[in-house]
């Protein structure tokens, strides 16, 4: 397992992606297309950058990539592809969801945000769900109808009834276990495509 994780970690460094996360999103991208050129990205627990710069990439000099993160970080530039725009705030005050609000509509809303871990899973499912559960509510108050949300939840009793609440507002619903997250790791993705608006 840990010749695997080296893979991802050198194959980040060598790409100069900040962190290997990157791959969870690129393996989704690869398969289901949920980014497209043009597309305005709203990039929830955006911290190191990763996702970000890969969806600039992806989205292409005409979208647009906006980033929010309780950390400071450094705006990426990444050559031919989208501006991005980090915002240092928590997504439980108001007035940040304002600002993310007058930056959108948004195609795509990803979230890679995790809380910190106890070592207690339940508590830290619990945890997880709550902050997946509001990603999804900030996804339902931006996203243009059609558009598309993918957010890292941790396994647990209330995970299906989460996959449920995704399936009621998307067209499509779908659960991804990319390659590149740890096998022993609990965290698992879930894609909602075509949002019903």
């Amino acid at each position: 397992m840990k010749k695997v994780q080296d893979y991802y970690f050198h194959k980040a460094r060598k790409e100069k992606y900040p962190a290997r996360s990157v791959y969870k999103l690129e393996e989704a991208q690869k398969k289901y297309r949920l980014l497209k050129p043009g597309n305005s990205v709203l990039d929830l627990g955006c911290h190191p950058g990763s996702w970000a710069m890969y969806a600039a990439k992806i989205v292409g000099s005409k979208g647009n990539v906006v980033g929010v993160d309780l950390q400071a970080s450094s705006q990426p530039e990444v050559k031919g592809g989208a501006p991005i725009s980090f915002l240092q705030g928590d997504i439980y005050d108001p007035e940040v969801i304002e600002i993310l609000a007058a930056k959108g509509p948004f195609h795509v809303v990803m979230s890679d945000m995790a809380p910190k871990t106890t070592g207690n899973k339940f508590s830290d499912h619990v945890r997880s769900v709550e902050l997946s559960q509001h990603a999804l509510e900030i996804a339902s108050q931006v996203l243009i109808p059609g558009g598309n949300f993918y957010c890292k939840v941790f396994q647990g009793e209330d995970f299906q009834a989460f996959v449920a609440e995704v399936g009621k507002l998307f067209g499509k619903s779908k659960i991804v276990k990319p390659k590149s997250s740890r096998s022993e790791s609990r965290e698992i993705f879930v894609l909602g495509t075509g949002y019903k608006g």
